[in-house]
Order: C-alpha cells, then structure tokens, then sequence
C-alpha cells in the first residue's frame, strides 16, 4: 500500500484526511439528530442549540490550541504562518475544549441538567471514521506511532515499520462503545454515559501516545497532560460509577 491513499470518484481525486472527515462530521450530526428525535432531550431547543454552538466553537478553539501546545517551540518558530496556526487540530483538546465551553454556557443560562449523553455515540462514531483518513493519509497526518517489530506494524512510506495507532484507537472506540451500550441500563443517572466515554478514551490517550513520537515536557506529551487533567478531573465519579455498575 502506497500512502496517501487517494479516493478516487470519476475524475476527481480527493485526499483521504478531507474525505473521511467530511464523512465523520456526516454521519455525527446524523446520529445526533436521530437519537434526539427517537429518545428525546433534557433540555429545550433554544437551550441545546446554544451548547451546540458552544461545544463546536469550544471544540475547534480547543484543537487548535493543543495542537500547537505539542510543539511549543516549533509554534514560537511559525507563528506568523497563517496556515500552520490554522492546519492542525487533536481530538484530546477538541474534547477538553468543548467541554468546557458547554459547561461555560450551561452556567450562563442556568442550565444544571447534564447534557452530554446525546453526544456520546455521535462522538465516538465521528472519531472512528475520522481515523480511517489519518490513517490512509500517512506520514503527513503525524498520527502515527513509533518504530515497532510488531507484525502489524506499518510502513507508512518512510521505509519505517511503525505502529498504526491510528488502528488502535478505532479498535479501542469500538470496545468501549459496546461496554457504554452495556452499561448504560445498568448506570441510570443523566450524564454518566458521557463520563465513563471521557474517562475510557482519555485514559486510552494517556496510554496509547507513549506509542506515538512527541516533545514531552516531564515525560509526557502535551496531549498526555491534558488527557491526564481530564481523567483527574473525572476521577472523583469513579467509585459511584464502578458501584452503580455492579449494583445493575
């Protein structure tokens, strides 16, 4: 296999990265739109539209922010090229991102329901499909891992047999989904779905980019140490959810 591997429609040959992107964000807001219309919403219209709108600016803010975090000092070096600052973005900081602005916004208009449940299998249906094109793009994705001796390894086009993390994660995204539609019955209370999603793929980030080159400040990545803020952040709710689940 010779990457990127382009798509070819008719005539036309698009980029791996822009297709299955466009496809996640796709059938994302399908999903979304779906599971809202068959089990309904906590909160209003006007209410959910506004932590939309929060969670995407939230999400792209964060990003990008991240992304250039993982390198500061290559950011420092290209901070006046528009589309450096501009090209990037990591799933970690959208996450972190969005969270907190739709929790900014709940706090401005009174909201104290959780609202994060709806967004759970669009997230991770989004992100599965979203790492099929980071991982056809290749090298210039840089969402690959490091040099490994492992049978599956890949070579991405730089004569390297690299771990295909990308791979991993989509195959993480899958198990963890099937354990959220397990326990979802079992765990009752508004907005747990959406804790144990953050806690699970967080902590698999925190694990997994050990595999993956980086600048690391401290022995972890930028992106380690914003997954490892998240999953403290998260850790008080443990014990109840572990509980909760036995008691289902």
């Amino acid at each position: 296999m010779s990457f990127p591997v382009f798509i070819h429609f008719g005539p036309l040959t698009l980029h791996p990265h822009w297709v299955f992107e466009t496809l996640a964000y796709t059938l994302a807001g399908y999903v979304y739109a779906r599971d809202r219309r068959r089990h309904g919403d906590v909160v209003e219209t006007r209410v959910r539209w506004w932590i939309i709108g929060a969670a995407a600016l939230g999400g792209l803010v964060g990003s990008r922010l991240l992304y250039l975090a993982e390198d500061p000092v290559e950011s420092a070096r290209r901070w006046s090229e528009p589309a450096y600052l501009a090209g990037g973005k990591t799933i970690v900081g959208g996450l972190i991102g969005g969270l907190l602005a739709v929790e900014w916004i709940k706090r401005r208009l009174g909201v104290v329901t959780a609202t994060g449940d709806l967004f759970v299998v669009p997230l991770m249906l989004g992100m599965a499909v979203g790492r099929i094109g980071c991982f056809l793009s290749g090298l210039a994705d840089r969402t690959y891992g490091v040099a490994t001796t492992l049978p599956w390894g890949v070579d991405f086009g730089d004569g390297i047999i690299r771990h295909p993390t990308q791979l991993y994660e989509m195959a993480v995204l899958a198990v963890l989904a099937v354990l959220l539609l397990v326990l979802v019955r079992r765990i009752p209370l508004a907005g747990d779905r959406f804790k144990l999603f953050m806690i699970g793929y967080l902590t698999f980030r925190l694990a997994v980019d050990f595999l993956k080159p980086a600048v690391r400040i401290g022995g972890l990545s930028a992106i380690q140490w914003a997954a490892l803020a998240a999953v403290a952040y998260y850790a008080p709710h443990v014990p109840r959810l572990v509980a909760e689940a036995r008691r289902g």
